[in-house]
């Protein structure tokens, strides 16, 4: 029985341990999808927990450029625990000084809380507060 426990411990430890990779962003892809350059490789990010508009939709642009603003041609550390079934990176973005950049985009209005697939619970308040502040989306 002990065998047994000890061994589905591990397994489910295993499954939801966080990975982190390093790397330069490239390109900004849209408001919530970017491309990183790591160990000479490009690899696609999709930044977990939000959606943005397109960039043919009302305020995809505007979206888009705010987050080149923050993170084009700087050093990002990216947070995840697998990739999704397109072969992007579902990740937490966070630059040099610790901001997480998918957070950031929520709290101005770049970007909505994802709501189905959303797993950090305090992203609904940061849109609240940009809705009733009236910041961009």
């Amino acid at each position: 029985m002990i065998k047994y426990i000890f061994a589905l411990t591990l397994l489910l430890s295993g499954s939801v341990c966080a990975v982190q990779i390093q790397g330069l962003v490239i390109r900004v892809l849209d408001g919530d999808a970017l491309e990183i350059l790591q160990a000479r490789h490009p690899v696609r990010i999709r930044l977990v927990n939000i959606d943005a508009p397109e960039k043919k939709q009302p305020f995809g642009r505007r979206s888009m450029n705010q987050l080149k603003s923050l993170v084009v041609n700087t050093p990002v550390t990216v947070t995840y625990t697998q990739t999704d079934r397109y072969g992007r990176i579902p990740g937490r973005v966070y630059t040099e000084d610790g901001m997480e950049v998918n957070r950031w985009l929520v709290q101005h209005g770049a970007a909505w809380v994802y709501p189905d697939f959303n797993t950090d619970y305090t992203l609904p308040t940061y849109q609240r507060e940009a809705r009733t502040m009236k910041r961009g989306l």
